[in-house]
């Protein structure tokens, strides 16, 4: 049975995040959506539960990492092609996003990436399918 991963994600305002994501392509399950979070779906598998501060310092005694300041995880996925790569990283700067690094060819992949209104770093990647080796 395949496993689902979700990845909780401090936010400061939840409709500000929706915003932002919406814009480059993403949709959200509103059966896990309230005033508190929204589950955004990066696939079927994979989701992205994005949490308002508060509600979100409920699951950790830890304090929370300013992630505008501090790097706290570096958020990876894959897209179908170059181009897309090019396309989300535009649709994030165009949504309000900031882009620290420039774009990466290794030859067998290619990658950029942006930083979300909350300070999360996302690399957008495109990998060569005849360079992966499943094991």
């Amino acid at each position: 049975m395949p496993s689902q991963l979700y990845v909780n994600l401090p936010i400061k305002e939840l409709e500000r995040s929706v915003a932002f994501f919406t814009q480059l392509g993403f949709s959200f399950n509103p059966q896990f959506t309230d005033e508190n979070a929204t589950c955004m779906i990066i696939s079927d598998e994979i989701n992205v539960m994005l949490l308002v501060e508060p509600f979100f310092q409920t699951f950790t005694p830890k304090p929370l990492c300013n992630a505008a300041k501090n790097t706290e995880v570096l958020l990876a996925i894959s897209v179908d092609s170059r181009s897309e790569v090019d396309v989300m990283v535009v649709k994030a700067k165009t949504a309000g996003a900031a882009t620290p690094t420039q774009p990466r060819d290794y030859g067998f992949m290619y990658q950029h990436g942006f930083e979300d209104l909350d300070g999360h770093l996302w690399e957008v990647f495109y990998m060569d399918p005849e360079h992966v080796h499943n094991t």
